[in-house]
């Protein structure tokens, strides 16, 4: 039975290691071994030489018989194919060999003779196109396994999934349990999905190997991807070995940095979702809260790896560290600042995305809340970029934090003369208010009278509103609606103050509280 080119050249590599002398290999077989050089050649150049000849006797259209030749006069006996010598056997490799100089020439004959009748089937045109033939079956067959394993591996995938969501909801499984479920399916899927690919791999490489084998020009190169790969980094791979006393203790640290990164990962997105209840972190610190956590992994990581990385313990390379060290603190005083003034701002929770707030002169609705700046949206729809450090350094008014809950108070103020019942003004402001889009009826509005100017009074009205972004637009439709309640009315609005011509006689006491019949007095001249 004949064996594989590739296996058998899979077999000789580990024979070669072992056994001395130099093989001549005709298509990934080795023919016969050449244990002594030849002056001035080598073992090696002579296996190359013998090799190569061979190769040109096959490929020639006459088919010589080999035979063996004494030659007496030169102490050796040769190899030779008609009139051409294939090789000479000396004493020297007959020793070696540790048989009789002619029985290892005939041993000789025999094999080349086979190897080049082998040789001459292997490189005809009919050779070819079967081994053209296999091989683009065998590839079509991967294909085919490729898809069948793609349909396969998300049939079932879909079945895994769907089985963690009914198992979930029979069991009812809330919280902390439902992230491990969740974390557990995808575990299932992505372990099926690496056991799938290293089946891949290995069909991969037995394909590329049973490739090779078929042509007889690569029959000495089909290896499996696992030899490849196992001679192109095994030079890497004694490196690795060679470091392991302190890089294991660097891959330890760095695989321990990752899970845990990983844990508190997953930690924060069932915070954030409210899946997970930690006393003192609310749902919108989740992320920021692990974004500090990894720096501070990361960092400590670092610190703890250092020096056991390759040239750590060297001078050059605490020079260069402790420069970047020097670099960083210098350049980087404000973006320390308003990093530390993030982290306390979002601790202190003034405000989120989306609220409306004003900082300063600034009023706007934020965009962005980051580490370094915040970034809002004005009310004439302009973005504008403050740092935290500035913010942290000022007032902070949220107009939206008390909105959520019991509503924000609009207030706006007006003045009406003392003749104006102030009975009547209240309700019409009242009324104003209700009747403005965006306005809360509960709780009811109700108007402060805030001071007796000396011409007129000061009504504030005051009411609720769960819009905070749209207050300006409120605020324009309830003084639309005071006014329109007014003029209804036939109140006079005193504002602004402006002087006119009346009779000063007359009280500005309410016509009804006036007494009955009341005229006013009239002027006296005196002559």
């Amino acid at each position: 039975m004949r064996i594989i080119p590739g296996l058998t050249a899979i077999l000789l590599c580990s024979l070669w290691a072992q056994k001395p002398g130099s093989p001549v290999v005709i298509d990934g077989t080795e023919v016969l071994r050449v244990y002594t050089g030849a002056a001035p050649f080598s073992p090696e150049a002579r296996a190359a030489d013998i090799r190569s000849r061979i190769e040109k006797i096959g490929d020639t259209s006459s088919h010589p018989e080999i035979s063996i030749k004494n030659l007496p006069s030169q102490n050796v006996t040769a190899v030779a194919a008609g009139s051409v010598y294939i090789m000479l056997v000396t004493n020297a490799d007959a020793e070696a060999a540790g048989a009789p100089r002619d029985e290892l020439a005939a041993r000789y004959a025999l094999a080349i003779q086979k190897a080049l009748e082998s040789y001459r089937d292997q490189h005809t045109l009919v050779s070819y196109v079967v081994a053209s033939g296999k091989t683009l079956l065998a590839w079509a067959a991967f294909v085919l396994l490729c898809w069948l394993l793609k349909r396969g591996l998300d049939w079932l995938g879909q079945r895994i999934s769907l089985w963690f969501q009914r198992e979930t909801k029979t069991r009812q499984v809330r919280g902390f349990g439902l992230i491990l479920w969740r974390r557990a399916s995808l575990l299932a899927l992505s372990l099926l999905k690496v056991v799938v690919v290293l089946f891949l791999l290995s069909q991969f490489s037995l394909l590329i190997s049973f490739s090779f084998s078929q042509f007889p020009q690569t029959a000495g190169i089909s290896t499996t991807l696992i030899d490849y790969l196992r001679l192109t980094f095994g030079g890497i791979g004694r490196s690795v070995l060679d470091y392991l006393p302190k890089g294991g203790f660097v891959v330890i640290v760095c695989v321990i940095s990752f899970y845990l990164l990983q844990v508190l990962k997953v930690l924060a997105r069932a915070i954030e979702h409210s899946d997970v209840t930690v006393p003192g972190i609310h749902p919108e610190m989740a992320l920021p809260t692990y974004q500090l956590a990894r720096i501070l992994v990361i960092v400590f990581a670092l610190v703890v790896s250092f020096p056991y990385l390759p040239g750590g313990q060297s001078e050059a390379f605490k020079g260069v560290s402790i420069f970047l060290g020097v670099l960083i603190s210098i350049g980087s005083g404000s973006s320390v600042g308003n990093v530390l003034a993030g982290i306390t701002l979002t601790y202190m929770r003034p405000y989120r995305a989306g609220d409306r707030v004003q900082f300063g002169d600034t009023i706007g609705d934020v965009l962005e809340k980051s580490l370094l700046v915040t970034r809002l949206r004005t009310i004439k729809n302009v973005e504008v970029v403050i740092p935290n450090s500035t913010i942290l350094g000022g007032m902070i008014q949220n107009f939206s934090a008390m909105a959520r809950n019991r509503g924000l108070i609009l207030h706006t103020t007006v003045t009406i003369g003392y003749d104006a019942p102030w009975r009547q003004v209240h309700e019409l402001m009242i009324r104003a208010a209700q009747n403005t889009e965006g306005i809360l009826i509960e709780p009811v509005p109700f108007v402060l009278q805030t001071a007796l100017n000396d011409f007129n009074i000061s009504y504030q009205l005051n009411a609720f509103t769960d819009r905070p972004n749209e207050f300006e637009f409120i605020y324009s439709r309830l003084h639309q609606n005071i006014q329109d309640s007014f003029n209804k009315a036939g109140v006079e609005i005193m504002s602004p103050n402006y002087f006119a011509l009346r009779d000063g006689n007359t009280v500005t006491t309410p016509e009804a509280d006036r007494p009955p019949h009341y005229q006013p007095p009239s002027f006296r001249v005196n002559s």
